[in-house]
């Protein structure tokens, strides 16, 4: 965008006061978001408070342009726009501006939905397409215009949501934008007390594509159908839904690794595998179907693109809660179907114990005696342990509601008595109509940031367990290794997240750390790949699978077995030998091994493996390969002894992108799910997960030659800022950085860390970065990468993952 002040008025039709030259480039209208003034224009909006009085804050934060209705103090330096209505001033720049472009456009409008469809088509299309699109959740009279004003002449599509309030705002959203692809996701009863019925709120919906080519909506709603069809019955119009659609559902599977869906396009029938099975996500998922049919790309796109997607995080939040607690906070909307779908996202969390907080519903039109029994009806059914209920209907209605029930009147009357409660190993889904503020709940219940911590990104990490999932066949299982914490990333919140996405295996060191998982409600199975002997008992009590290397091993388990009285096969897995020489059977033991293992009453071969040695190291590829072939031998060795088929694997992280040929019956992946695997090529589609960050605790202004640390170390050569970090080598920092070895990144900028590193603290040069104490600093992450960090230290990645110490924080978080 860029607009002289002369041009914008003559586009308004408005009057001049000041310089008509005054170049604009971006907009204003809350003074509290300004941060860089130079070419801003501030639009004083009278809403729910009047924008002329924040003129001269912003005035203050070196705005010089402004759009208003009358000029409150005139400043000689200042530029004004004089207009009769600053909202619709920029309504009309904004569709003066759009139709300077002509490029397909995607209008996205319903109750509910419009955020997750506008960012699912970005994610499919953003590699087909130049794509200008709503931010965040703009799409009101003043977020749509502000959306449709960041069109730039490199864009080749756009996907705005368009959203109302109250009866009238379509029509003037529509004189502002006209879709050639319009889409409703559904109407349901979010905003309907500003309408007499349902039937009004759907047709002003519709009126948004009143200049659409294409029309897509969900069928599910008959209302919806007969009013689309009456009104549109020229236009091309695609439905999807569960029954009679053009894009409908067929069937969900959910048994298989990765769940997939069977979707009717026009008749054909194709099967998608998807990353999401939530009613919520299945519903988006048929929406951005027809959205890309009508856009003329094929299942096979579709497919690629939605194994890709992401969860966004604007709807249904999951935050990391106090006592190992989980939030779901979904205070959006309040109405009875979003409470059905946010419950059953509840209940797909591991947690054993379920917690519902909910407010009164506000918006509906239904009676409400017949709206709470309804909903009480809806939520007995499910087997929710606590219910906490805000507002004055739902203590009205508090006695339709089974189970432990609590009542309050008023959000602030629950958050005083919270502390009365115990909230641990829950799953907590906050719900509720916004003029509650629970997201006052969710901050008294969440757990509070320190200083040092350690961010894992599970989306990111799921997204490069897809990646590599990619690169293997369908029927290929996944082994998940979560030794060492997950390699110090934390073994039960990875874990969980992989038995939500149906991993197959889990595979840990120890056993303890495998009867830690199923303590916290891991039921995948677990491979214990170095099972000490006197942990058996370990084993076995927390029904874990031991690796078995040697007769020895064999022989003592199969007597623990004996002595607990063990009833039917135990599983195990075979460990060969095929060039570590760590652990495991060579080839001349197979008969032997065969013998022993045939008709054993007492264990089953679930696996046979092996470990290469130097998959990543391509100048080994000849031994890597004698390796998979020595144990292609041992194996059809063995099998013709035991007569069952355990299956095979020997691919680790570097070998299923080197050697895809050896993927067998499994592959294992260890730190690749973590973002890093050695390969260039690789790497490019992987997502950082891990960020360990802190913050600056104090500045320090050094003159020339003064020193800084244990052992004067670093001697300032010039006057400098030192910032001190509190992390030290007593977090996992290796004292072989410092005395400018490495660097941490500070408001994007590399700062040198100097000085030796001490126990709980460690200095970097700031001199020529702008901060402050308590700004963030970034250890590794993006920048600086692990493997830069690791070069460093001259190690590998998996050290400093798995030294990073127990007592820096955890956070998990997805995107």
């Amino acid at each position: 965008m860029n607009y002289t002040l002369s041009q914008l008025a003559k586009i308004t039709d408005a009057e001049i006061v000041g310089n008509p030259d005054k170049k604009i480039t971006h907009i204003f209208y809350d003074s509290r978001t300004i941060v860089n003034p130079e070419n801003g224009v501030f639009i004083a909006i009278q809403g729910i408070h009047d924008g002329h009085i924040y003129m001269e804050e912003a005035y203050q934060k070196s705005i010089r342009i402004f759009i208003c209705t009358h000029i409150p103090i005139l400043h000689k330096d200042c530029s004004y726009l004089v207009v009769k209505n600053p909202l619709k001033t920029l309504q009309k720049w904004a569709a003066y501006h759009i139709s300077q472009f002509n490029f397909p456009s995607i209008g996205i409008t319903g109750s509910n939905g419009k955020t997750i469809i506008k960012e699912w088509l970005y994610q499919c299309l953003w590699e087909q397409f130049n794509i200008v699109r709503s931010p965040k959740s703009y799409n009101s009279q003043i977020g749509l215009p502000l959306s449709l004003l960041q069109t730039e002449n490199d864009n080749n599509l756009g996907i705005f949501e368009v959203g109302i309030s109250k009866p009238g705002e379509m029509e003037i959203q529509e004189q502002i934008f006209h879709p050639q692809i319009g889409v409703l996701t559904n109407v349901l009863s979010a905003h309907s007390e500003y309408f007499t019925n349902k039937t009004e709120l759907i047709n002003e919906k519709i009126k948004l594509f009143i200049h659409s080519h294409i029309v897509i909506y969900n069928n599910d709603n008959k209302e919806v159908e007969k009013i689309i069809r009456e009104n549109y019955k020229h236009k091309k119009l695609i439905s999807f839904g569960y029954q009679n659609a053009d894009i409908q559902l067929i069937r969900i599977n959910t048994s298989l690794i990765e769940p997939q869906i069977e979707i009717s396009i026009l008749g054909e029938k194709i099967t998608f595998t998807i990353p999401f099975t939530d009613e919520a996500s299945i519903q988006n998922i048929l929406c951005i179907t027809a959205v890309l049919h009508s856009l003329e790309f094929s299942p096979q796109f579709m497919q690629e693109k939605f194994l890709q997607l992401q969860t966004v995080s604007m709807r249904l939040e999951l935050i990391k809660g106090n006592h190992n607690c989980i939030l779901i906070n979904d205070t959006f909307n309040s109405d009875f179907t979003s409470l059905e779908i946010a419950l059953n996202f509840l209940f797909q969390q591991n947690k054993p114990n379920k917690i519902l907080i909910l407010s009164d519903i506000l918006q509906s039109q239904t009676p409400e005696k017949e709206l709470y029994h309804k909903i009480a009806k809806r939520v007995n059914t499910f087997q929710i342990n606590s219910v906490f209920l805000v507002g004055e209907c739902l203590n009205k209605y508090r006695n339709l509601f089974q189970g432990s029930i609590y009542c309050f009147l008023s959000t602030n009357e629950l958050i005083n008595h919270l502390d009365n409660y115990i909230m641990k190993d829950a799953a907590i889904l906050l719900k509720g109509a916004r003029k509650f503020e629970l997201e006052k709940v969710a901050a008294h219940l969440e757990v509070q940031s320190h200083d040092t911590i350690m961010e894992i990104n599970l989306h990111s990490l799921m997204t490069n367990i897809n990646y590599f999932q990619s690169l293997v066949k369908p029927e290929t299982k996944i082994i998940a290794m979560v030794k060492a914490s997950s390699y110090g990333i934390g073994s039960f919140e990875v874990a969980e997240v992989l038995q939500y996405y149906h991993i197959d295996y889990l595979a840990v060191a120890i056993a303890d750390e495998g009867a830690l998982l199923r303590k916290k409600g891991i039921y995948l199975p677990i491979m214990v790949m170095n099972p000490e002997i006197s942990s058996y008992d370990t084993v076995i009590d927390y029904q874990l699978e031991p690796e078995i290397y040697s007769f020895r091993v064999l022989e003592k388990f199969i007597s623990k077995l004996k002595e607990k009285s063990i009833s039917g096969k135990y599983p195990i897995h075979i460990k060969i030998d095929t060039g570590m020489h760590r652990l495991g059977f060579n080839f001349e033991q197979m008969t032997q091994l065969g013998l022993f293992l045939k008709d054993n009453p007492f264990v089953e071969v679930k696996s046979i493996f092996s470990h290469f040695v130097a998959s990543d190291d391509l100048s080994e590829e000849e031994f890597t390969r004698k390796q998979a072939e020595e144990l292609k031998k041992c194996y059809e060795s063995l099998i013709a002894e035991i007569s069952y088929t355990p299956f095979l694997h020997i691919c680790n992280t570097t070998g299923i992108i080197n050697y895809p040929e050896y993927q067998f019956d499994a592959v294992r992946i260890g730190i690749g799910m973590y973002g890093y695997v050695d390969s260039t090529k690789a790497m490019k589609n992987l997502e950082n997960v891990v960020t360990l960050k802190t913050v600056i605790s104090n500045l320090h202004y050094l003159k020339k030659g003064e020193t800084v640390g244990y052992g004067r170390r670093f001697k300032a050569k010039k006057d400098c800022i030192i910032a001190t970090l509190p992390i030290g080598y007593a977090d996992g920092i290796r004292r072989l950085v410092g005395n400018e070895v490495g660097y941490v990144l500070v408001n994007g900028q590399k700062a040198p860390i100097i000085g030796s590193i001490c126990m709980d603290m460690m200095m970097i040069n700031v001199t020529d970065i702008s901060c402050k104490e308590g700004d963030s600093v970034i250890i590794l992450g993006e920048s600086p990468s692990l493997r830069e960090y690791a070069n460093w230290c001259q190690t590998i990645p998996y050290e400093i993952l798995t030294s990073i110490s127990p007592r820096v924080k955890r956070v998990y978080y997805r995107e």
